[in-house]
């Protein structure tokens, strides 16, 4: 095998193409192409060191996907109201970071909904489309909604989330065999069933603060995977090093080898030599 790189894992970056380009930044130089992989042995090491991708300390255990404990309880971005955006406290005043809050909060979100592992709502930054939707393996998402801010975009996502669901099975989406989804219908069906809160949303925060998106159609992905797995078995760098086997595709976030799945993202700022 060859050595292509070495360094601390961080989450792969995408392009919407068909299918998804994919490419693992191991150091600040170079960008592995690993569709050309697909198809091919690989072997991923741990090298047993973890540096926070913020700060660079050597730490023990990776917090919030690749942070010290220090960063994760000082980072705006590690703290509790980006999981859930609806507890946003910057009008508190209690913003870890305003100036942090001002650039990534207080921009346009979008309320999406996706066909992950079946029908789910999402939100995101309007930057971030279609990162998050590749990122989540989705393999179709529709905007419904925008915003100005994360606060709104959580309020309206918690709406939502009594008659769907704001999550992805993980398990099912790797498996690939997804149902199909009329993503169209299902916004026309739950803007209906929903209409009354978004309406009181919009007397508390302005008729302006919520904008509907008819206009805008579906976005279809396909993933560069040959085989999808039956059984979905995972590698844990923790309790073991070494990643090997033949390397049959690629979803979100996630290697697809007949010998196992591993979520890149999870173990960021893992130290690792990548060999193909």
């Amino acid at each position: 095998m060859v050595l292509l790189g070495t360094g601390a894992l961080r989450k792969m970056e995408v392009a919407l193409d068909s299918p998804v380009q994919y490419k693992l930044r191991l150091d600040d130089d170079s960008l592995v192409d690993m569709n050309q992989l697909i198809g091919q042995p690989i072997a991923m090491k741990y090298e047993g060191v973890i540096n926070c991708l913020h700060c660079g300390r050597k730490t023990r255990k990776s917090f919030n996907q690749g942070y010290c404990y220090p960063c994760f309880t000082r980072l705006p971005q590690c703290d509790s109201c980006i999981v859930k955006p609806e507890t946003c406290h910057f009008h508190e005043g209690t913003c870890r970071d305003p100036a942090w809050g001002e650039r990534n909060c207080f921009a346009p979100h979008v309320v999406y909904l996706a066909n992950s592992s079946g029908l789910k709502v999402g939100i995101t930054r309007r930057t971030q489309i279609p990162t998050r939707w590749i990122d989540q393996g989705a393999v179709a998402a529709l905007p419904i909604l925008e915003v100005d801010n994360r606060l709104h975009s959580g309020l309206l996502e918690k709406v939502f989330s009594a008659h769907v669901s704001d999550k992805t099975n993980w398990r099912a989406m790797l498996k690939g065999d997804i149902p199909e989804v009329d993503l169209a219908a299902e916004r026309d069906r739950l803007l209906a069933l929903c209409a009354d809160e978004i309406d009181a949303l919009r007397s508390q925060h302005g008729e302006a603060a919520i904008r509907t998106l008819p206009e805008q159609a579906g976005v279809a992905i396909t993933y560069p995977v040959i085989e999808y797995p039956k059984k979905v078995a995972t590698f844990n760098l923790d309790k073991s090093p070494d990643v090997n086997g033949t390397l049959l595709g690629i979803k979100g976030q996630y290697l697809i080898l007949d010998s196992g799945v591993i979520n890149i993202r999870k173990f960021g700022a893992y130290q690792v030599s990548l060999s193909a």
